[in-house]
């Protein structure tokens, strides 16, 4: 695009300017002279042999010269530069003149067309979708670098080979061969299984198309996990309004009122009733903390009081089933949202409550390492499998769905423990052998201690 010549201007030729009435007496001498002096030859000798030799002479070198400038013009459009055009007088100087500016517009003009098709270019390189140029025969005639990576192209070997010979899967071939231009497919790429490309041809111009290729490989797993999201949340309001409209159609249906049996019937429903305001409270939560609505605002968080909040709490919970610890060995305030800070360290201690065995040890320790300050809750439950680590934060996901509808876990506390400790710029690990145990960990950056 950019390697034309551009030409100098010490190697343009110098051209003669005339005014229009010299050019016209030029051009009228240049046509008369010739004749006159034939004419002026033939009557000076008469019709005798040396008069027209000496005609014939003339005639000659006119005819050479005329020749000559006729060369010179051929073998300048064998290569036409401005810089080579041939100088000439007369009416030579004129043409070779009018070739002369010609050609430099010529070459302006290219110039601008090569700037202007160069910024197109590099436009369609910083797409972040990827473009092909097909022809009438579907060949491909250009390609940007987001296209050889999405459809595994090369501009330097595939340029002219036919789209559907390098992408051969029968819906894409069979999209391209039925011209339904007006609706995309989509499609894994056989070099990256695991992406998904949305992919649609548009003509243009009357023989030309541009195929063009979006990576959504994003938006889909972000579809997936709304539809799971909703599929999950209708599941788990499903269990709990089913028990408690079957448990009114009993009463209803009761001819007699039993006060035992209304008794038992309405702690079931308020227990039902209760679990569906712990699935609301947590998705009303979590959905504040992923679209950061509401104020954050934080303060100086007194966390050795926090802590032996938390401590109680487990104590609470646990109603003397377990040995609860508390080693506070780190700094005594942090800055942050109390009430997040409370939310995300008070479900990782509710969680090893609940799945900890009677007589287990959880220990709740807050110390300072290098990296920052760190929160850890160390239990001896029952342990996660390596398979589900890399999951548990995900709503809904849950290793065991049974224990957790016992232990009365809605599947979003961690998810809620991710987004509370990612507002607080801090880092979630979580390691775990299953069947000895788990330690969740909550680290936190050093410049979130307050020194005091």
């Amino acid at each position: 695009m950019s390697d034309l010549p551009f030409f100098s201007a010490k190697a343009q030729p110098r051209v003669k300017r005339y005014p229009p009435l010299m050019k016209f007496t030029s051009r009228l001498l240049g046509a008369l002279l010739p004749a006159a002096a034939l004419i002026w030859l033939v009557g000076f000798f008469g019709s005798s042999h040396s008069a027209w030799v000496l005609a014939a002479t003339l005639l000659a070198v006119a005819l050479g010269y005329q020749l000559w400038q006729l060369y010179r013009l051929n073998a300048w459009l064998l290569d036409p530069h401005p810089e080579s055009v041939p100088d000439g007088v007369g009416n030579w100087g004129e043409i070779f003149s009018a070739l002369y500016r010609q050609e430099k517009r010529r070459r302006k003009d290219q110039r601008r067309l090569t700037a202007t098709l160069s910024r197109f270019t590099l436009a369609a390189e910083a797409l972040p979708d990827g473009v092909v140029v097909l022809n009438d025969n579907d060949r491909i005639e250009w390609c940007n670098r987001v296209a050889e990576h999405h459809l595994g192209l090369s501009r330097k070997r595939d340029l002219g080979l036919t789209i559907s010979y390098l992408i051969r899967q029968p819906h894409f071939v069979e999209y391209v061969n039925n011209e339904r231009y007006t609706e995309s497919i989509s499609l894994h790429p056989v070099h990256a299984p695991d992406t998904l490309l949305s992919i649609q041809i548009f003509p243009f111009e009357a023989t030309l198309k541009l195929l063009v290729t979006r990576d959504v490989t994003q938006l889909e797993k972000v579809s997936v996990v709304h539809r799971d999201f909703v599929a999950n949340v209708s599941h788990e309001l499903r269990t709990p309004l089913t028990v408690v409209g079957g448990f009114l159609e009993t009463l209803l249906d009761l001819e007699q009122p039993n006060r035992d049996i209304e008794h038992r019937y309405m702690r079931m429903m308020q227990e039902q009733t209760r679990r569906m305001q712990r699935l609301v409270d947590d998705l009303l939560t979590l959905s504040r903390l992923e679209s950061h609505s509401g104020e954050h605002r934080e303060e100086d968080v007194n966390l050795s009081l926090l802590l032996q909040m938390l401590a109680q709490e487990a104590e609470g919970l646990s109603g003397g089933r377990h040995v609860v610890v508390l080693e506070n060995q780190g700094p005594a305030w942090l800055r942050g949202n109390r009430d997040e800070l409370h939310s995300a360290l008070g479900n990782l201690v509710s969680n090893a409550v609940r799945y900890t065995p009677e007589g287990g040890r959880i220990t709740l320790r807050w110390q300072k390492q290098e990296d920052g300050v760190c929160f850890s809750v160390c239990d001896t439950g029952i342990g996660i499998a390596p398979e589900h680590l890399d999951r548990l934060t995900e709503r809904f996901y849950r290793v065991d769905r049974s224990r957790s509808r016992d232990t009365g876990g809605t599947g979003l506390g961690l998810a809620i423990v991710k987004h509370a400790l990612l507002r607080h710029q801090a880092q979630l690990d979580i390691r775990s052998i299953s069947g000895e145990g788990s330690t969740f960990s909550a680290t936190f950056p050093p410049e979130r201690i307050v020194n005091r």
